[in-house]
Formats: C-alpha cells, structure tokens, sequence
C-alpha cells in the first residue's frame, strides 16, 4: 500500500496517483464485498456483485491501493441510459479524491446521461456530485430504509448541447 500517517485518527493518507482505477474482475470480490458491508446499511450480497461480473450490461471499476480494493463504482448502462448503483470508499480513505476518480473513470463510457440517487442527508456525497456536473431533478420519499429517508435523484447530462 502507498499510505502514510495522518493526523486525523482513523484515516489513512494516500497518494491520489498511487491509486489505479480497473474493471472489477473476480479477484476483486472479496474487498468490494467488504467496502459494501463497511459502507452501507443494506449491503448487496457477494452473490449479487458477483453477478455484476458477467452482465453486459454491467460497468464496474475499483479504486486500488497496491493489490487492495478501497473503494469501488457501480454502473448499469441501458439504451445509451447510464444508472449508478453504488459509489463506495472506505471510511478511512474518503475525502481524498478517490470517489471523484472512480465517476471520472465511469464518464468514459458511451451514454448519453447519467443517473444516481444519494441520501438527503449526504451533503458531501451531494456536493461532490455537483461539483462534477450532476443536478437535482428530485426526491425519491422513503427511498432509503435503517434509517429511513428520502433520496436526491441527480443526473448528469453527458452528450454536449443536449
């Protein structure tokens, strides 16, 4: 790993270009499974990510430290129609860079907009999407259970003048 101490107890300081963006293959699976469980109250099963694996129409990446798997990108894309399912980075290797690398990585592929729903409660998670072009176009209520809440609905126009 290319870490160094922080200050801040609990996070580990990285070297934004010592992280590698790469599709998600099986040998991921293990650390995308442990970053679900770390991250969200509702995790999905390693069986579900696994069936990400073999779905064409399914466009994963992972965010590497050396070997190790810290945070990770999920994306279905439909008829040119992008859909984030996950964006997920460790507690202790947020606020670093790395989920922005991950969606910069996942605007490469052919789309024409894209989409997400992230918890009202979210603000950095809302301002990163912001700050990357995302608008709010609404509000899921209820959407998120333990603890219930309603979701932002953002999108991000993706082909120019549209």
């Amino acid at each position: 790993m290319q870490t160094e101490k922080s200050a801040t107890p609990g996070l580990t300081r990285i070297k934004l270009n010592m992280i590698s963006i790469k599709k998600f293959s099986k040998e991921h699976l293990d650390d995308v499974y442990k970053i679900e469980c770390a991250c969200f109250s509702h995790p999905w099963s390693k069986a579900d990510l696994e069936n990400q694996l073999g779905l064409d129409t399914s466009y994963f990446v992972v965010a590497l430290d050396g070997e190790t798997a810290v945070g990770y990108m999920g994306l279905q894309i439909f008829c040119g129609e992008g859909y984030v399912t996950n964006v997920a980075v460790l507690p202790e290797y947020r606020r670093q860079g790395i989920a922005q690398k991950l969606i910069l990585k996942e605007l490469e592929n052919e789309m024409d907009f894209i989409t997400l729903e992230v918890r009202k409660s979210n603000a950095p998670a809302i301002n990163l999407y912001q700050k990357m072009g995302f608008e709010n176009v609404g509000i899921r209520p209820r959407f998120y259970t333990a603890p219930d809440e309603d979701a932002v609905i953002m999108t991000k126009n993706i082909k120019p003048g549209e």
